[in-house]
């Protein structure tokens, strides 16, 4: 190191030249290439649920809506004195201008009259949050795309519910006059409350559910399931499958209930046509 410093200090070069070709001529450098781009990291898998965790999420979701009819069926148990009184006014009165009594043939029978009455009210006023809830468990599995195209049907299930009760009280009146007008001095009505309110809410929750038709085809079409050619084609079989439908699922057996639903159900059938066709579809 001290011979080092004194070449230094005298001024020789630390660098002697190197004769071209000579074997003490350093190489030169190699080329610089690019270091390799660090490797992405792999995305990140999306979270799955498991079995359990669908039966769990659906067992959430069903504890909610039935919390919430049971809450809306608190509100109906209160309100049914009042109910009760609005529900008798489709009934005729006796044939000498009497008000027709309901009678009730065991002694809990208008107590369980007043349950079913007020779990009617409880599922009515639940719809939304029921509608919400179903919502809220399918939503997860539909693509993006299908999600925005469903998402704004669900209010409008819920006003086509609501019209399709108040289509069924307009209509109860008329039931009521046709059923009851086979009266005569050898036969009199006289109902029991629970087949008269029966009758009601089998009616109401009829018309609400068909109302709920249209939908149902609208969001098959968006999907690719159905449509307008398809559903035009089957015209024949659809009116076939609604006569039958509506005579099945209305109660009384009388004729204006049938053909009251099932004009409503075809009406709606042609304007979901027109809707799967405005669709694109």
């Amino acid at each position: 190191m001290a011979d080092a410093d004194a070449l230094l200090e005298s001024g020789v070069p630390s660098h002697l030249p190197v004769a071209p070709g000579s074997m003490l001529q350093p190489s030169s450098p190699a080329p610089l290439t690019p270091a390799p781009a660090p490797a992405a990291a792999p995305p990140a898998e999306e979270q799955v649920m498991t079995l359990v965790d669908h039966l769990s999420e659906l067992r959430n979701r069903i504890f909610i809506c039935i919390a919430t009819v049971v809450a809306g069926s608190a509100v109906g148990f209160y309100f049914s004195g009042q109910l009760v009184s609005i529900l008798k006014g489709p009934l005729p009165p006796l044939p000498n201008g009497q008000e027709r009594p309901l009678n009730f043939l065991a002694p809990g029978e208008a107590f369980f009259i007043y349950i079913k009455l007020a779990m009617v009210v409880g599922i009515i006023l639940a719809m939304p949050v029921i509608l919400y809830q179903v919502w809220r468990f399918i939503s997860p599995g539909l693509t993006p795309d299908e999600r925005r195209i469903a998402r704004p049907w669900v209010p409008v299930a819920l006003l086509f519910f609501v019209i399709g009760v108040a289509v069924a009280w307009f209509v109860l009146p008329f039931a009521m006059q046709f059923l009851i007008g086979f009266e005569s001095a050898d036969f009199t009505y006289l109902p029991t409350a629970d087949a008269y309110f029966g009758f009601i809410t089998t009616l109401f929750l009829a018309f609400g559910l068909t109302m709920e038709f249209p939908i149902v085809l609208v969001l098959l079409s968006k999907v690719g399931i159905v449509t307008s050619q398809r559903l035009r084609s089957s015209r024949r079989i659809v009116i076939l499958g609604i006569a039958v439908f509506a005579a099945v699922v209305t109660p009384g057996g009388d004729l204006v209930s049938p053909a009251v639903l099932g004009g409503v159900m075809y009406l709606l059938f042609e304007l979901s046509i027109r809707l799967v066709k405005w669709g694109g579809h």
